[in-house]
């Protein structure tokens, strides 16, 4: 856990009083926090509790309706986020702001140029780069394209973007959502590099344990308002979890042992191409059987997402063969896979699980939309299309104003809530789920796992794959591994254990295990 500076807590950033309402919604309510000099303040929340509202605030991106925010003191009107950025407040989003074909450099000066004369100056902001990547402990290379980094790396050249633009307050929404274990703990050394030499970050998390270890105070926020603040030494994740949820929350769902019946998803000897031809999946055999949960792990970029996308018809095979309900599936569209009862939930929501532009309502049709319920010849039937968009609402709890509002307004969480309300409904014979609770917050992270469990139980295949090793052990009924593009072994959930899974994961070898 960071360590706060000595002395008196002197505040750098002190928010009192804020409110912001949108159509239809309340975001923030009477809301009010300090963050001092040197610290590491967690903000805590569901999705859609208010949390990136308050601080697009502090960052110049909304204007309050109420309340005041003062910099060192100093009550300020940020008109945009360069008026913040000019206050020394950096902000790394939960997506980030990068152009993948620039280099690393050229993203991190741009909108800031250095210059010689009426020229670029490269070679400065090169040298000006590595040093802050040296002081900070944030290993960039300034002439790497940026597309071509990990997401992790990506992360760091947010962080150096930031501090290169002299930020003293930083705001981290979501940083560890898209990072492996391995990231994760290299961005809390980051972390506290930069608390160790004085800066002082707002940190937006769902992951309780991460907050337990890295934060110095915690406010948690609910239905927009504040419901209470602690120290890290005095909470505990089940206290943490309740006063998010405002109820007792299982971290664990209970399930009965799985009963498994004949193979629904097979694949032999299957091989995927990655976007850059590169085969990254190579050789892959599993067969998924009905009333049963096959978890994947695996650190990400081991061809996962290639794998997922094979066998939903999203990508081409390079060779072997996809089999669905004893018909070979290899290469068929999305579609008729989808018809043959087979859901997907996508890693990338914002790609591939909705269109951004379109209506709650329309988004949870988006497979269906021609079904016989929603249209006929050709006519869309709206009143049954809002009918069924309210039933899902109200079943997986979004947050939204209304079934008529545009997707891209809602959270990143409730977006990822209207997927899975869309894909979980119906007469699945298969899941194939992935990253399903990535952003969530832990009530929803147990209503969906609750969900994913009652489909096994009503006899679906799942097809489960997550960097989480937590939800892999607690949902799996049997675990693979996934290494460099081939399954490096399968274990019986009941019996693996995260070092042995661990050891998989970074070696494919289990140490002498199968």
């Amino acid at each position: 856990m960071a360590q706060a500076s000595g002395g008196a807590a002197r505040p750098v950033l002190e928010v009192e009083g804020i409110t912001k309402a949108f159509p239809g919604v309340i975001a923030n309510d009477d809301v009010s926090l300090t963050l001092n000099q040197g610290e590491i303040h967690c903000l805590l929340g569901e999705n859609g509790a208010g949390k990136s509202t308050l601080v697009n605030m502090v960052f110049g991106l909304y204007r309050p309706d109420q309340g005041t925010i003062k910099v060192r003191g100093e009550e300020v009107h940020f008109e945009d986020s360069g008026d913040a950025i000019a206050r020394g407040i950096g902000m790394v989003h939960q997506h980030f702001q990068l152009i993948p074909v620039f280099t690393v450099a050229e993203n991190i000066i741009l909108g800031n140029e250095v210059t010689k004369g009426a020229f670029l100056d490269l070679d400065s902001a090169r040298r000006q780069i590595d040093n802050l990547a040296q002081r900070y402990g944030l290993a960039v290379d300034p002439d790497a394209t940026v597309g071509d980094l990990s997401v992790g790396e990506q992360q760091r050249v947010e962080l150096v973007k930031a501090l290169f633009r002299d930020a003293d307050i930083l705001i981290l929404d979501e940083p560890t959502a898209v990072l492996t274990p391995g990231e994760v703990d290299d961005f809390f050394g980051v972390v506290e590099s930069l608390t160790g030499q004085g800066k002082s970050i707002i940190f937006i998390t769902h992951k309780l344990r991460e907050v337990l270890a890295v934060a110095d105070r915690i406010t948690v926020l609910r239905a927009g308002r504040v419901v209470g603040t602690a120290t890290a030494e005095g909470a505990t994740q089940q206290s943490l979890a309740n006063l998010m949820v405002g109820r007792d929350v299982v971290f664990r769902v209970d399930k009965a042992e799985a009963d498994p019946g004949a193979p629904v998803l097979r694949t032999q000897g299957l091989r995927v191409a990655d976007d850059r031809g590169v085969e990254t999946v190579s050789g892959f055999d599993v067969e998924v059987r009905a009333g049963e949960i096959f978890g994947i792990a695996g650190v990400e970029g081991n061809g996962q997402r290639e794998l997922v996308e094979a066998v939903c018809g999203m990508r081409p095979t390079a060779g072997g063969r996809v089999e669905m309900l004893g018909q070979e599936t290899t290469d068929w569209s999305p579609r008729k896979i989808n018809e043959l009862g087979v859901a997907h939930v996508p890693e990338n929501r914002s790609k591939h699980g909705v269109v951004a532009q379109y209506t709650i309502a329309d988004n949870l049709v988006l497979n269906r939309y021609h079904h016989r319920k929603f249209s006929q010849r050709g006519v869309r039937n709206t009143a049954a299309i809002n009918a069924e968009a309210q039933e899902l609402v109200e079943q997986f709890d979004v947050r939204t104003p209304g079934v008529d509002a545009v997707i891209d307004t809602l959270s990143g969480g409730n977006q990822q809530k209207v997927i899975v309300a869309r894909e979980l409904t119906g007469d699945l014979k298969a899941l194939v789920v992935a990253q399903p609770t990535r952003g969530l917050d832990v009530g929803s992270i147990e209503f969906i796992h609750r969900k994913i469990i009652e489909l096994r139980d009503r006899g679906v295949a799942v097809l489960l794959v997550s960097a989480e090793l937590d939800e892999i052990l607690s949902l799996s009924d049997r675990i693979g591994v996934l290494y460099r593009g081939r399954l490096a072994g399968t274990v019986n959930a009941a019996d693996a254990t995260r070092e042995e899974l661990g050891l998989l994961m970074a070696t494919g070898s289990s140490g002498g295990q199968s």
